[in-house]
């Protein structure tokens, strides 16, 4: 009798916790309390941490640039610094600014999400260690490489383990070929959570003394030791709600819940999954909007000769004045569809197989098909942009075969192009550097293992041993 009533209460908090009305309106609550956060700090940017963290940061006040701390990077025995998630871009901002505000949040049990407790102080002793590596005349004893981490959330021995690593991620970080700007002062973390009594105090950057680039962790959501807490309103509410949406959202995401953000909450709970269910229809019946679309990024080691974007923001007729591109061809990755897709001499569409079929199809015809394509354009000076539906996966893996094919260490343009030289030769360390500026340019390029297998396969051996090998 006492386990099925166990196995009643839980199957009830689940659904408690997977309803969309109190998903919603938990978050509601989170977002307002890191409006409180930044009305207490209202000069530094606030920036949301990618995914969870765009669900509570208010489009209009936040500031447009990705930041992507991922909580497995701080993960019990898996610290890391990725170079592949350098999030170096938002140096100039911290500096400019004075700092920088990330909000992200964590599901119940917990009080701060790895990202924030382990990722981000690792980034920031990192690069504070690195910096005494690529300028060797910064003051060492003043210059403070510490690393900081919650107390209350990261033991004595995991901070210990975590520090004795430090300096080889930083001689890797100074070692690659990312531009590592010269910070004033050092980084350091501070966190922030719905159970702090007092937001901690920022020093003046006009003192100099013990001055430091806060990186403000705002923890958005109220901890939960277990189930949900009902509230008042009318709703129970879920610790963070904004993580794993695939899950609770119905096809709902952040950019679409700001876009309708009041008619959603306005509703109430039995109204609520239809207008979700029309919200998400409508916009799968407009694929990209063709009205305000993004530029494409330009990488820029080789003055915007190659570019990534979405597929989504594949323009229907391309106008290179609205960016300021120059002529630009289109080799477009797509999963889907659509109609008048036929491949020109000045486009080249190739579909996406999922699956492991998809995996061996990127092999032997979308990456040797890509490439040369890419190739006969850029041997006609155009400047070729490569989209795929997401715009960080398998466009960089064509992006990146391309880059070490036709262009040099330096970034120029190889005589390759014309078909008159070999290739230069690809190893391991000249992929990764090719990795490096795409990231530089286009930070939230996220390649999945994956991809950057298939690709060094591709690169790293001969056609004839990939096509007899066994399927």
């Amino acid at each position: 009798m006492t386990d099925n009533l166990t196995a009643e209460a839980l199957s009830y908090i689940r659904k408690e916790s997977l309803d969309i009305f109190n998903r919603l309106h938990s978050v509601e609550e989170d977002i307002a309390f890191v409006r409180h956060v930044h009305e207490a700090y209202p000069d530094i940017p606030l920036l949301p941490n990618l995914r969870c963290g765009a669900w509570y940061t208010d489009p209009k006040i936040a500031t447009d640039m990705p930041a992507y701390f991922k909580s497995t990077d701080g993960h019990n025995n898996n610290w890391s610094f990725n170079l592949r998630r350098a999030n170096l871009h938002l140096l100039p901002l911290i500096v400019e600014r004075n700092g920088v505000i990330l909000a992200d949040s964590t599901r119940s049990g917990k009080r701060i999400p790895d990202a924030l407790s382990k990722t981000v102080p690792i980034w920031c002793a990192v690069i504070n260690r690195a910096m005494l590596i690529r300028y060797p005349d910064f003051d060492h004893v003043e210059w403070d490489t510490h690393l900081y981490t919650p107390p209350s959330t990261v033991s004595k021995l995991e901070h210990s383990q975590i520090e004795q690593r430090l300096d080889g991620w930083a001689k890797s970080l100074a070692a690659s070929s990312f531009h590592l700007p010269r910070l004033p002062f050092p980084l350091r973390p501070l966190w922030i959570t719905p159970a702090t009594s007092a937001f901690p105090g920022l020093p003046d950057p006009q003192d100099g003394k013990d001055c430091f680039l806060p990186v403000i962790c705002i923890s958005a959501s109220k901890q939960i030791d277990q189930g949900v807490e009902r509230r008042l309103s009318g709703f129970s509410y879920v610790q963070g709600s904004g993580d794993d949406h695939e899950l609770w959202g119905k096809g709902l995401n952040p950019q679409l819940f700001w876009e309708h953000h009041d008619e959603l909450l306005k509703a109430d709970r039995a109204e609520l999954p239809l207008i979700v269910e029309k919200i998400v229809s409508l916009n799968k019946s407009l694929p990209g909007c063709r009205e305000g679309l993004v530029p494409p990024t330009p990488i820029m080691k080789v003055a915007g000769r190659l570019l990534i974007t979405t597929t989504a923001n594949v323009p229907d007729v391309v106008a290179p004045e609205d960016y300021n591109l120059g002529p630009v061809d289109y080799c477009v990755l797509t999963s889907t569809t659509l109609p008048d897709q036929a491949s020109s001499e000045k486009r080249l569409y190739l579909p996406v197989v999922p699956g492991k079929k998809g995996q061996a199809d990127f092999l032997d015809s979308i990456l040797p098909r890509s490439v040369e394509f890419i190739k006969s354009r850029l041997a006609l000076s155009m400047n070729v942009c490569v989209a795929c539906d997401s715009g960080k996966d398998l466009s960089v893996g064509v992006a990146l075969a391309a880059l070490q094919l036709f262009f040099s260490d330096e970034g120029m343009p190889t005589s390759t192009i014309q078909g008159l030289h070999p290739a230069p030769c690809a190893d391991k360390t000249s992929i990764r550097t090719r990795l490096e500026w795409i990231i530089a340019s286009r930070p939230e390029a996220n390649p999945s293992r994956t991809t950057l297998k298939r690709v060094n396969e591709f690169l790293l051996t001969s056609p004839s041993f990939r096509l007899s090998r066994p399927t």
